[in-house]
């Protein structure tokens, strides 16, 4: 066996040095030395680094500092071709020999990092995915070095109170108990006040999964649908189906959720929305009258405080009188627009969630901790039990163990970071960043009605808006279309704009995403429109001026020229038909 040199040490293979050949666990190819694995290798690379000068602190500092360059630029994204980069990761064998740390670090420098998003650049204004306090980096470091696995105390020790305490602090948000509430249920090794997961699919998952275990308990000679599965509780209950209620602008992972907890995807029954993207309330009861009489059962509705395409909220306190009256979980998702509570401003938006048994937040949004983690909090203290599961060798009945009502069972100490984000940032620092979001995105609003050539599709409730190019000639003909005159324009923007989005994000200085709403003023056909996101408190009113700027000149460039010539001439088209009609 090769021996370790004198010197600082290194955890990981030891890094060949300048004028010396290496002699532990590598060898001489050439010039070049490789690396080598043996027994003291494999034990150096558990051990941790004894000096702060040996070379892994080297390569730690490196990277920092390639990390804060990277953090620092403005740019979206290099202009590089996705194919070019799969060449970097084209080889699928896994390597016989080992490299040295530097060598990795200097790949992933080069070939992951150097072609990355700058998501937290603030031109960066088209997903849910924003800068991150710089602290969260260093923090992060204890997360990973302690490696706690959250689903057994004996796996986590202080991180479980840490855990619950955060979901105190969450439902505390949300339900607004007084302390000898949550003095007497956020520590109760019986009792869970929510549950933390990877993200809001899997938050949203398990409201659900809770909602349909209760909406079919044991009784009599049932055991529970949790026991006896779906299709015995609904003969026991006399049921044909269950259902899931949501307005149309309901998140994917509802559907996902159906489908995973057996009911099928056609069990999410979406209701038809008003003009600004809120669920309608008359409709919603309608729905479930409709499936009343169907003999299926509302096992739940689900409200949703900001939408992912328009970040609207639902009216969540008339819906949930809906539920009540039909005897339905009410859950909120609000994985987006829940920190908006912390604005003493604008929480008045989502009056009628403290009404929610269940509620979904997705941290890793606007509570601005890294991904992935999500968390969702129950109103009562019981509702987790309903999904309980025990095992003889760990999470065993009574224990304080939180694997027992989260459907992860192993899961990382991402607690700590949303714990740090709140104490650091407080409720005041939060309720700055979502005041300037919901304030930043009026402004860009107000900005888009002012050009000529912009058009205004959604106006922002939180922070989130839409809108896309669309020349004050266009925007004049379209008032007076009819249906086919419409279709036939809108059919031509849709182009113009995918067009505009696809080469700014290729041109890499910044980013709007798209997507597809039916505005009813025209005839609800599907357009393409850009959405934005202002999350980001680096992103300025220069910066937004600078992203219309762009797409104004965009809209001249030679690829899309034929398509403005042609909508161009349906507009002119439209305005002369409605002059001579009036002559």
């Amino acid at each position: 066996m090769c021996q370790a040199p004198p010197g600082p040490s290194s955890a990981g293979f030891p890094e060949p040095t300048l004028g010396q050949s290496l002699k532990v666990c590598g060898s001489m190819t050439g010039n070049k030395k490789s690396a080598q694995a043996s027994v003291e290798a494999m034990y150096r690379v558990f051990t941790v680094p004894e000096a702060p000068e040996s070379t892994l602190s080297r390569i730690d500092q490196n990277i920092s500092r390639n990390l804060a360059g990277f953090l620092q630029e403005h740019i979206v994204a290099v202009e590089r071709d996705l194919s070019d980069v799969e060449k970097n990761f084209a080889d699928s064998a896994i390597p016989e020999k080992p490299v040295f740390v530097s060598e990795q670090a200097q790949f992933l420098l080069d070939k992951l990092v150097a072609n990355s998003v700058h998501t937290a650049s603030p031109a960066f204004i088209g997903h849910m995915t924003s800068a991150l306090p710089y602290f969260m980096l260093p923090l992060s470091k204890i997360m990973i070095a302690l490696n706690q696995n959250l689903v057994k105390t004996e796996t986590s020790k202080a991180f479980t109170p840490m855990e619950r305490q955060v979901l105190g602090m969450i439902h505390r948000l949300v339900y607004e108990q007084d302390g000898s509430f949550y003095r007497k249920w956020m520590h109760s090794p019986r009792h869970a006040l929510g549950a933390m997961c990877s993200g809001g699919t899997v938050a949203n998952l398990t409201a659900l999964w809770v909602a349909r275990n209760r909406a079919f308990p044991a009784e009599g000679s049932f055991r529970g649908l949790h026991e006896e599965g779906l299709f015995r509780a609904l003969k026991y209950y006399g049921y044909e189906g269950a259902a899931i209620v949501v307005s149309k602008r309901g998140h994917y992972s509802l559907r996902k959720a159906a489908d995973v907890l057996g009911l099928g995807r056609d069990a999410l029954v979406p209701v038809e929305t008003d003009d600004n993207n809120r669920i309608q309330t008359d409709a919603l009861r309608d729905k479930c009258l409709e499936l009343q009489k169907q003999k299926i059962k509302v096992m739940a509705i689900c409200g949703v405080a900001g939408t992912t395409e328009t970040g609207n909220v639902d009216p969540l306190d008339a819906m949930s009188d809906i539920a009540r009256e039909f005897g339905a979980h009410f859950h909120v998702d609000a994985a987006w627009g829940g920190p908006t509570l912390f604005s003493r401003t604008y929480r008045g938006l989502l009056r009628g969630i403290e009404k929610a048994d269940s509620v979904t937040f997705d941290a890793h949004k606007q509570l601005y901790v890294p991904m992935g983690v999500g968390l969702v909090v129950f109103k009562d203290p019981s509702l987790a039990s309903a999904v309980e599961h025990h095992a003889q060798y760990i999470i065993r009945k009574g224990s304080r163990d939180l694997g027992s009502t989260t459907l992860e069972g192993s899961r990382p100490g991402m607690s700590m970071l949303i714990h740090s984000g709140l104490k650091i940032l407080a409720r005041e620092g939060y309720e700055i960043l979502i005041d300037q979001g919901i304030e930043k995105a009026r402004l860009f609003a107000d900005m888009i009605t002012k050009e000529a050539d912009f058009e205004l599709v959604t106006e922002p409730e939180l922070n989130i808006l839409t809108y896309r190019y669309c020349p004050d000639i266009v925007q004049k003909a379209l008032a007076i279309a009819n249906e086919l005159q419409a279709e036939k324009m809108n059919s031509c923007l849709n182009r113009i704009t995918k067009f505009i989005q696809k080469t700014q994000r290729e041109h890499g200085k910044a980013f709007v995403s798209r997507t597809r709403l039916e505005p009813a003023r025209y005839y609800h056909f599907p357009c393409i429109v850009f959405r934005v996101v202002l999350a980001n408190p680096l992103t300025t009113p220069e910066i937004l001026e600078d992203i219309l700027k762009e797409q104004k000149e965009l809209s001249k460039a030679e690829g899309i020229a034929d398509e403005i010539d042609i909508l161009n001439q349906m507009a002119n088209a439209v305005l002369k038909q409605a002059q001579t009609e009036v002559r």
